[in-house]
């Protein structure tokens, strides 16, 4: 399984919703308006991001039960 590289590709886009989450998190504890919208942003790309990495996650399960393995 580890040398799946649709696993290989679903674990590195949860790690980029991670980061962008992380990012996004820490921007909002900074004031002013121009880290409030770069803090917004990187949410609405982490929501981006999470739902490629829902759907690699949802394709590498139908195609693991298809193989049978």
């Amino acid at each position: 399984m580890l040398k799946d590289p649709l696993f290989i590709l679903a674990a590195l886009a949860c790690a980029v919703v991670a980061v962008i989450l992380i990012r996004g998190i820490s921007t909002f504890g900074k004031e002013g308006v121009e880290n409030a919208r770069r803090a917004n942003k990187l949410m609405r790309y982490r929501i981006i991001a999470q739902f490629v990495a829902v759907l690699l996650i949802l394709l590498f399960v139908y195609i693991r039960r298809q193989s049978g393995s």
